[in-house]
Protein backbone atom coordinates (compact mmCIF):
# COMPACT_ATOMS: atom_id res chain seq x y z
CA UNK A 1 0.00 0.00 0.00
CA UNK A 2 1.15 3.61 -0.81
CA UNK A 3 0.25 4.84 2.81
CA UNK A 4 2.94 1.84 4.22
CA UNK A 5 5.58 3.19 6.42
CA UNK A 6 9.13 3.57 4.58
CA UNK A 7 7.03 3.10 0.93
CA UNK A 8 8.43 6.64 -0.57
CA UNK A 9 11.09 5.65 -2.78
CA UNK A 10 12.64 9.19 -1.92
CA UNK A 11 12.50 8.70 1.93
CA UNK A 12 16.26 8.15 3.15
CA UNK A 13 17.43 5.39 5.85
CA UNK A 14 17.65 7.56 9.38
CA UNK A 15 20.98 5.14 9.83
CA UNK A 16 22.63 7.71 6.57
CA UNK A 17 21.90 10.93 9.19
CA UNK A 18 24.56 12.11 10.87
CA UNK A 19 24.59 14.04 14.20
CA UNK A 20 26.86 16.54 15.55
CA UNK A 21 27.20 17.67 18.90
CA UNK A 22 28.70 20.97 20.10
CA UNK A 23 28.56 20.09 24.01
CA UNK A 24 25.97 22.43 24.67
CA UNK A 25 23.99 21.71 27.66
CA UNK A 26 20.41 22.71 25.55
CA UNK A 27 21.61 19.74 23.32
CA UNK A 28 21.13 17.34 26.05
CA UNK A 29 18.14 19.26 28.15
CA UNK A 30 16.32 19.18 24.61
CA UNK A 31 17.41 15.81 22.74
CA UNK A 32 18.54 17.57 19.47
CA UNK A 33 21.98 17.80 17.98
CA UNK A 34 24.05 21.17 16.97
CA UNK A 35 23.98 19.86 13.56
CA UNK A 36 22.31 16.89 11.32
CA UNK A 37 23.67 15.70 8.49
CA UNK A 38 21.41 14.09 5.70
CA UNK A 39 23.24 13.66 2.19
CA UNK A 40 24.24 16.92 1.24
CA UNK A 41 22.26 18.84 3.13
CA UNK A 42 23.75 20.12 6.66
CA UNK A 43 20.78 21.61 9.26
CA UNK A 44 22.24 23.55 12.63
CA UNK A 45 20.04 24.46 14.75
CA UNK A 46 19.62 28.00 16.52
CA UNK A 47 22.68 28.80 17.99
CA UNK A 48 23.03 31.45 21.15
CA UNK A 49 26.46 33.40 21.58
CA UNK A 50 27.58 31.74 24.45
CA UNK A 51 31.31 30.48 25.09
CA UNK A 52 31.06 26.57 25.81
CA UNK A 53 33.62 26.75 27.22
CA UNK A 54 32.80 29.83 30.46
CA UNK A 55 29.11 29.18 29.42
CA UNK A 56 29.05 32.92 29.58
CA UNK A 57 27.58 35.26 27.27
CA UNK A 58 29.42 38.64 25.83
CA UNK A 59 27.73 42.23 26.56
CA UNK A 60 26.90 43.07 23.39
CA UNK A 61 24.72 41.12 20.50
CA UNK A 62 27.53 41.56 18.24
CA UNK A 63 29.96 39.60 20.25
CA UNK A 64 27.17 37.11 20.79
CA UNK A 65 26.64 36.89 16.77
CA UNK A 66 30.38 36.36 16.50
CA UNK A 67 30.52 33.49 19.29
CA UNK A 68 27.28 32.08 17.47
CA UNK A 69 29.35 32.23 14.30
CA UNK A 70 32.21 30.36 15.93
CA UNK A 71 29.98 27.87 17.25
CA UNK A 72 28.24 27.18 13.70
CA UNK A 73 31.67 27.19 12.18
CA UNK A 74 33.12 24.63 14.84
CA UNK A 75 30.19 22.33 13.67
CA UNK A 76 30.19 22.57 10.14
CA UNK A 77 34.15 21.73 10.14
CA UNK A 78 32.99 18.58 11.51
CA UNK A 79 31.09 17.71 8.25
CA UNK A 80 33.38 18.65 6.50
CA UNK A 81 32.00 22.09 5.36
CA UNK A 82 32.65 26.16 5.67
CA UNK A 83 30.73 29.06 5.94
CA UNK A 84 30.75 29.79 2.29
CA UNK A 85 28.30 26.05 2.01
CA UNK A 86 25.57 28.23 4.18
CA UNK A 87 22.56 28.93 2.20
CA UNK A 88 20.16 29.82 4.27
CA UNK A 89 20.12 31.43 7.64
CA UNK A 90 17.28 32.45 10.20
CA UNK A 91 18.21 34.63 12.49
CA UNK A 92 16.44 35.76 15.32
CA UNK A 93 16.95 38.95 17.23
CA UNK A 94 15.12 40.27 21.03
CA UNK A 95 15.87 43.79 20.56
CA UNK A 96 15.31 45.34 16.93
CA UNK A 97 18.06 48.51 18.22
CA UNK A 98 20.69 45.33 17.89
CA UNK A 99 20.08 44.06 14.08
CA UNK A 100 22.09 46.47 12.56
CA UNK A 101 24.87 44.83 14.61
CA UNK A 102 23.92 41.69 14.16
CA UNK A 103 23.91 42.36 10.09
CA UNK A 104 27.52 43.48 10.15
CA UNK A 105 28.65 40.03 11.60
CA UNK A 106 26.30 38.27 8.78
CA UNK A 107 27.50 40.62 6.00
CA UNK A 108 31.45 39.93 7.44
CA UNK A 109 31.18 36.43 8.15
CA UNK A 110 28.75 34.74 5.77
CA UNK A 111 28.65 37.53 2.85
CA UNK A 112 30.79 35.49 0.33
CA UNK A 113 28.15 32.98 0.79
CA UNK A 114 25.42 35.35 0.37
CA UNK A 115 22.59 33.17 1.84
CA UNK A 116 18.86 33.48 1.70
CA UNK A 117 18.22 35.01 4.93
CA UNK A 118 15.60 36.07 7.42
CA UNK A 119 15.80 38.18 10.55
CA UNK A 120 12.88 38.05 13.33
CA UNK A 121 12.71 40.48 16.28
CA UNK A 122 10.95 38.04 19.33
CA UNK A 123 12.03 37.10 22.49
CA UNK A 124 14.32 34.00 22.65
CA UNK A 125 14.34 31.11 25.80
CA UNK A 126 17.60 32.12 26.98
CA UNK A 127 17.16 35.26 28.96
CA UNK A 128 21.03 36.57 28.17
CA UNK A 129 20.90 35.58 24.78
CA UNK A 130 20.88 38.98 22.30
CA UNK A 131 20.80 36.65 19.15
CA UNK A 132 20.33 32.94 18.02
CA UNK A 133 21.16 31.90 14.41
CA UNK A 134 20.62 28.89 12.12
CA UNK A 135 21.60 27.91 8.96
CA UNK A 136 21.40 24.95 6.70
CA UNK A 137 24.36 24.30 4.64
CA UNK A 138 24.54 22.05 1.27
CA UNK A 139 28.20 20.97 0.37
CA UNK A 140 29.09 19.21 -2.69
CA UNK A 141 30.73 16.12 -2.60
CA UNK A 142 29.41 13.29 -0.17
CA UNK A 143 29.47 15.31 2.97
CA UNK A 144 26.97 11.94 4.65
CA UNK A 145 30.53 10.29 4.79
CA UNK A 146 31.97 9.40 8.04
Amino acid sequence: MSGEAGSNPKSRDPAERRHISSGSPWEALAGYSRAVVDGNDVFVSGTVGVNLATMEFAPTAREQAEQAIDTIAAALAQVPATLDDVVRVRVYVPNRADVEQVSAVLACRLGRARPANTTVCAPLAVEAAKVEIEVTARVRGAASAP
